[in-house]
Order: C-alpha cells, then structure tokens, then sequence
C-alpha cells in the first residue's frame, strides 16, 4: 500500500481553497458553485505570467510550467491569507498543488506521485514494477535533426500493433495506433511535428511505445482518503476505440458489465493509485478490459475532464464537485451514493479542421426525450483541430433515463440532429 503522508487535522482547516485554474479551463464554474453551496470562499489563481495577472486583477498569478517558483509563489500567499486547501482542476497544475500543499502541510498527494500521474513512462515503470497489469511498454527518443535511418530500423524492432504516446499531455492527444513499420515512420512524423521539436535545439525529446490492447475500454471515477478508493461511478465507453486515434465519445453509467469484471476494474484501479503513490483527492482511471481482465491504460490523480462531471449526481443532487471539495475539506462523503437512474454524455467529436461557422439542430437535438442539455463549447469563427493533434471537442450532449441502453440511444438520436458548417482554414500569407 502507498506511504501515508503527514496530513494536517482537517476540522481546523480555513473554510478556504485555492483554486489552481488553467485559462482555458471549463471546470472553474462547477466548483465554484460547490463552494458556495458548502460555505468555502474560492481564490482563483491563474496560470499565467504574476504581472499580466497583476495588470488583470487577478489575486494570483502562477506560471504552471515554473512550479518550484509557483509553489513559493502560493506559500508566500498563504502566510497572509491562509488556506484550507489546494486544488488543481485538471494534470496542469497537480505538480504546483502537491508542492505547495506539502510545503503548507495541507492535505496531497506527494510531488512524486503527481508526476508519476502525469509521466506516462514513469507510470509504466511504476505499475510494471508493482505487477499491476498495463501494457508493455519502450520509451524512445526524438533527436535533432529528424533521424530517419534511426526510426527507420526502430520501426522493424517495434511489436505490432502498437500505440505511440507523448509523455505528458492528455485527452487522447498525440496518441496514434500504428499497424506496421511504415504506419509506424508516418506516426514517428505526426508526433514529432505535434510536439515541436526545436530544429535547433540539441535536446532529445522522449515519446512512448506499448502494445495495443484489444478489447473494450472503460473508466473510472472515484476518490481517494488516506489511499482508501471510494468508487463513485463506472463508465462504459460504448464506441469501439480501436486508433488509428482515440477520440473518446459517449460515456455511460452505471456499467452494464458483469459484477465480477467491475470488481476487477476497482481491484485493479486501486493497485494501480497504491503503485504511484496516490493517497488523497480524485482519482480518474482509463482501462481496458481483453482476455486476461483489466489493464490499466491510464490513471490521473485528477476528476473527469470537460463538462463530463455533470453527468453524475449523488445524494440530493450533489455534484462531484462538491463531494470532492467535502474530501478536502474533512466533509462527510463516503455515504453518498451515485443516482439510481442511468446518465450518460457525448464528447460531440469535430468531424474536420478548418473554421466553425455556425452550429444547426442544437433545437432539434433538446427535444429528443431524455436529453437534458445539448452545449456548445467551441466558438464560432475559431479553427476546430482534430485529433491527435487537438485537445478539445465541438461540446457535450447530456442525458438522463431508466436504462444505459436507453440513455445511449438517447445521445446517438440527439447528435444526428446536429450539423456544423465548417470552413476551410486558409493558409496566412505573409507580407513582404
């Protein structure tokens, strides 16, 4: 089991959290709203440079990419405004909450863990070492200039298929299943250029490679209190994620997978926070499921991404943002339960690059029983980018019913009434 950290008591904390926001974050409003509801006063601090968020007025500025400097940054706050705790609302700024929470003896997860939660070749190292099933797994390295020859005699070593990853980014992004060597060269070019590897710089730049998994994939929802998992819902991912990219789209719960396949899933979700040392806070599994039971693809010591969180109620429509401020906060949580009825959401998945300029059937889309909210996140007028390369979707259509068959049906139907006028993006013209 993970080492217990030093915690401090949780009833003496300030009914205070510092929310660690990146700017292009949706999560801010949902926990804000479930701070309010449970009497905690927010402090937003920003990701962006101290005097640009000086000069916009906001209470603090912290550059995520710089943590040891951030963490000092949020000490040096909190010894004239003390807090209860530190949250960050996505992998962004976990590295910064587990430093400056250690430094505050506030509640956390150790800065190792949350690196090894975003490190997805220190988290394979770390499940392999604790026997924790994942899929084998190389780390290899981008050199300047390209090395063709090299990738090129890599390619006939590799085991096929396979799954190229960057090592620190998420959402699905940068991540291209390859079937041969020659799939495998056009991938190696795809993420090399994704990942903009200075031509002048003679650092070399590491990118994973493991065997692909058949079967379906599944995630996990839960939190984490004193390394103890407390599940909170399993999602089944209904559309076959089989690459060359893996754009997720529908999400449902509860599962409709047989009990002991979904007791496997926990067993092994929890090994897997106990090999990286997750001990406190939410907790977000990707796994999946082939011959041999589950295997672990990824787990992040954060809560779901996007609007997705608003597909799960708990007790009297309590949000998850809110049972895992109640963690945070010492607050009664573990007794709640997840709703009876089924809930899904689709990821609304962008079908091209190029310019959105306007968004039909969203009226239509709400009629369809059981759809309880059809939003549009992408701005119109701005480029759409796909994956692997993109990091975000065109929105999220939410439904609620009495089955996951149903609620599933329920989303498919919605999302054949939308339709997206897009535009080529032209090239910019430089001029002389």
């Amino acid at each position: 089991m993970a080492t217990k950290l030093h915690q401090t008591d949780k009833t003496s904390q300030p009914r205070r959290l510092l929310l660690l926001l990146g700017a292009r974050t949706y999560r801010a409003t949902a926990f804000i709203a479930a701070a309010d509801n449970l009497g905690i006063e927010v402090i937003k601090a920003i990701d962006m440079d101290p005097k640009l968020a000086t000069y916009w007025d906001f209470p603090l500025g912290i550059q995520f990419s710089k943590p040891e400097e951030a963490s000092q940054a949020i000490v040096a706050f909190a010894a004239q405004t003390p807090v209860g705790a530190i949250l960050s609302v996505d992998d962004s700024g976990s590295i910064v909450a587990a430093l400056a929470s250690e430094a505050l003896g506030l509640p956390h997860n150790g800065p190792a863990a949350a690196i090894a939660a975003r490190d997805k070749f220190q988290m394979r190292e770390l499940l392999a070492a604790a026997k924790v099933p994942s899929p084998s797994h190389s780390v290899h390295y981008f050199t300047n200039p390209f090395e063709t020859n090299k990738l090129d005699s890599l390619s006939k070593q590799i085991k096929y298929p396979c799954v190229l990853k960057p090592l620190d980014l998420n959402g699905s992004r940068g991540v291209i299943r390859a079937n041969n060597p020659e799939e495998f060269l056009l991938a190696t070019r795809r993420l090399y250029r994704l990942l903009a590897v200075d031509a002048s710089s003679e650092d070399s730049v590491p990118f994973l490679v493991e065997d692909y998994v058949e079967g379906i994939e599944m995630a996990l929802e839960g939190i984490l209190d004193h390394g103890n998992l407390h599940v909170l819902a399993l999602f089944d991912k209904p559309d076959p994620l089989v690459g060359p990219f893996f754009e997720e789209s529908i999400y449902i719960t509860p599962s409709r997978l047989e009990q002991d396949i979904q007791e496997a899933i926990i067993n092994a979700t929890s090994s897997a926070a106990s090999a990286i040392s997750l001990i406190n806070g939410p907790v977000h599994a990707e796994l999946r499921i082939d011959q041999t039971g589950p295997k672990i693809i990824e787990i992040a010591g954060r809560s779901i991404g996007g609007l997705c969180s608003e597909t799960l109620r708990f007790g009297v429509d309590v949000s998850l943002e809110s049972m895992i401020l109640r963690q945070a906060f010492g607050l009664p949580f573990d007794n709640m339960k997840r709703e009876q009825r089924a809930s899904g959401v689709m990821m609304i998945p962008i079908p091209e690059a190029g310019i959105l300029k306007e968004v039909h059937g969203c009226h239509e889309a709400c009629k369809i029983p059981l759809i309880e909210s059809v939003q549009i996140t992408a701005k119109l007028n701005n480029p759409l980018i796909p994956l692997p390369e993109g990091d975000s979707y065109l929105g999220f259509i939410f439904a609620r019913g009495d089955s996951p068959r149903i609620v599933e049906k329920a989303l498919r139907l919605a999302h054949n009434e939308l339709s997206f006028d897009i535009a080529p993006q032209l090239p910019i013209i430089s001029q002389l």
